[in-house]
């Protein structure tokens, strides 16, 4: 690997985000505010502040729409060398509506992706130095449900940089409003052999997957079954929608054993959009750094925890602070308030 190399490379759709002011409704408000997101971006926004080099694949229109987006990934330090662009009559922008919840109401979202100019993106339109340029290759499986070519793609890159040498992270993040079970269930076993890094919630797994039994079986299950050598469970018990705890298990089948921790208690939950892609971040972080499980697991929690606490789908903590987050967590003692 030359000094130019990256990291993580990230495949995903990146959309703009319009929320209402606060807690504001979308039935009712005269004003969104926008933002960048997307599950493959933020993912690769949360390694990059955490200091690893990463970079992203996608299609964004040739306008000024396609500008912000990329002066975000500019801004969050993710590279933007493998950013496709479209200058058809049809580019466009993938949008969604954010509404937050206040209990007893909850959360509300509202799509408008439909032909954005990612699910056109060609393999030819990709540089085949790519594949050798990157440590690890992340997608997540919001790429395979969004239409027939995401998937082709998604797949096919999933293939090139595993020949490459690279890890494979996937995301299952399954969304029943995109894909239904059986479909997602039969696209995504069949590249579960080339999987390295799983992440996948217990509901997923009992629902989709139809796995049943104890949770530590079922993850083990991946393992066994297609190889996988780390599998990694969110587990968030939702208080109501200000108040949540948070902790995780992660699976390293090399040694056969499981970490864990106690859970982030009474987070306070401003934006949850992104945490578990936080999550996804601070694992991936941790093996890529320190080829870690327990740490992974570590920097997954607290990356996770503490996007629920800003605004937007981006992460926002560097290493320093997330460093000091996993300290004060495993502290016995008081915490000094001095520290600010």
């Amino acid at each position: 690997m030359d000094k130019n190399s990256f990291d993580l490379i990230t495949f995903g759709e990146i959309m703009l985000r319009l929320s209402p002011p606060r807690h504001a409704r979308i039935v009712d408000g005269d004003i969104f505010e926008k933002r960048a997101g997307g599950a493959e971006l933020n993912v690769a926004s949360g390694v990059a502040l955490l200091g690893l080099r990463t970079g992203i694949v996608s299609k964004l229109p040739q306008n000024e729409l396609g500008t912000f987006i990329k002066n975000r990934i500019r801004f969050v330090g993710v590279s933007d060398d493998y950013l496709v662009y479209d200058d058809t009559p049809d580019a466009r922008l993938g949008l969604y509506y954010y509404e937050m919840g206040a209990a007893p109401r909850k959360p509300t979202i509202v799509y408008d992706r439909h032909q954005a100019s990612v699910t056109r993106i060609k393999m030819s339109e990709i540089p085949e130095d790519i594949y050798h340029s990157a440590r690890m290759f992340h997608t997540s499986g919001i790429s395979l449900a969004l239409c027939q070519n995401m998937q082709n793609v998604a797949v096919e890159l999933i293939r090139r940089f595993k020949s490459a040498g690279a890890t494979i992270s996937f995301d299952v993040n399954y969304r029943a409003n995109l894909w239904g079970e059986e479909e997602a269930r039969k696209t995504i076993e069949e590249i579960l052999p080339l999987v390295d890094v799983l992440f996948v919630s217990e509901e997923t797994s009992r629902r989709m997957f139809k796995k049943t039994g104890d949770l530590k079986d079922i993850m083990k299950s991946y393992a066994t079954d297609y190889g996988v050598k780390i599998v990694a469970t969110t587990q968030r018990t939702v208080i109501s929608p200000r108040k949540h705890n948070f902790t995780s298990i992660v699976y390293d089948a090399r040694s056969d054993k499981f970490y864990t921790e106690a859970p982030y208690n009474d987070i306070d939950v401003i934006d949850r959009i992104g945490s578990g892609d936080a999550y996804v971040a601070g694992v991936l972080f941790g093996l890529l750094k320190y080829g870690d499980p327990e740490k992974a697991m570590q920097f997954g929690n607290a990356t996770s925890s503490v996007k629920n606490t800003v605004p937007g789908d981006l992460p926002s903590s560097d290493f320093k602070e997330i460093d000091r987050i996993i300290h004060e967590h495993h502290s016995t003692g008081p915490v000094s308030e001095m520290n600010r």
